[in-house]
């Protein structure tokens, strides 16, 4: 079993940036790709991006302008850099980790088999 915790959300205001992660903990060995993804309440969780075990990244087309995932093995960290943030960036922000290495849809949720709680950003004008 693989436990993800997020931090390093807060409120920011327009134009800012801030830096997410996300630490893994337990069998990480076991983890393929990992994932960002954001809620609104009310709306779906949408995929923000994905980086698989070879270091590769997959964007959504709207934000990878603005946002950079990367990951370090050896600390078993995530991390999501936001730049440029918009108070439409306001939203839950969750990690997600996967047992498959190369996942055909990483923007989806059910390609992955674990998430964290959450941390909360908000962006103000």
């Amino acid at each position: 079993h693989v436990q993800l915790v997020e931090s390093g959300g807060e409120s920011v205001q327009a134009g800012g940036s801030l830096r997410l992660s996300c630490v893994a903990s337990g069998a990480t060995q076991d983890i393929g790709c990992m994932g960002w993804f954001r809620q609104v309440p009310g709306l779906e969780r949408e995929g923000i991006g994905s980086i698989d075990s070879d270091g590769i990244t997959t964007y959504a087309d709207s934000l990878k302008a603005r946002f950079t995932i990367s990951r370090d093995n050896a600390k078993s960290t995530l991390y999501l850099q936001m730049n440029s943030l918009r108070p439409e960036d306001t939203a839950m922000y969750y990690c997600a980790a996967g047992l498959s290495t190369k996942m055909f849809a990483p923007l989806r949720e059910d390609e992955y088999n674990y998430w964290g709680q959450g941390t909360q950003v908000t962006v103000s004008t």
